[in-house]
């Protein structure tokens, strides 16, 4: 059971297993992300997951004398950004708006608009609540935030605008 949602892509490198994989609208699955479908992942919308990030819904019970797997399906809600080389252990939910620092190995629920970091991950801050932007990957400049990010100089958007002479479209919400 597969599912891609409206303007979401998934970048070459990518490792997906199983089949149990719901993708929402505008989620940017970046190289090199291991998806493990397995028991199942199931990603919101305007999901950012940064470069050789891993989503693994089973794992072997350390304490199991016959080695056996134990798993959970992973839950990410609308507008999370997992940062590069983060990893999400079975059963984990992420909340809304939550962001995974890069590194962190997450192996509990993340509440929604907590930044959490480190190993084992570990609240760090708190997002704020106020999202406007609606992800998309450009593969013109390799980025996939499409909208005037407050604090950018308006010369700058301009330039990117006209960047190789290619004509992009910025989303405002």
């Amino acid at each position: 059971r597969y599912s891609l949602g409206k303007d979401s892509s998934i970048h070459m490198g990518a490792f997906v297993t199983g089949m149990n994989i719901r993708i929402g609208d505008n989620v940017v699955i970046n190289r090199d992300v291991y998806l493990d479908g397995r028991v199942g992942v199931r990603l919101g919308n305007n999901i950012s997951i940064a470069p050789e990030a891993y989503l693994v819904s089973l794992e072997h019970d350390p304490n199991d004398p016959h080695f056996a797997t134990r798993g959970g399906e992973i839950v990410v809600d609308d507008h999370v950004w997992i940062g590069v080389r983060a990893v999400i252990l079975p059963g984990v939910h992420i909340g809304e708006g939550a962001v995974i620092a890069a590194g962190a190995i997450v192996t509990k629920d993340v509440e929604p608009y907590q930044i959490v970091g480190g190993v084992p991950a570990k609240p760090i801050g708190t997002r704020s609540r106020k999202i406007e932007y609606r992800v998309k990957y450009f593969p013109w400049f390799d980025t996939d935030i499409q909208r005037d990010e407050p604090g950018l100089p308006r010369r700058s958007v301009s330039f990117l605008r006209r960047g190789m002479g290619l004509a992009t479209r910025f989303v405002q919400l």
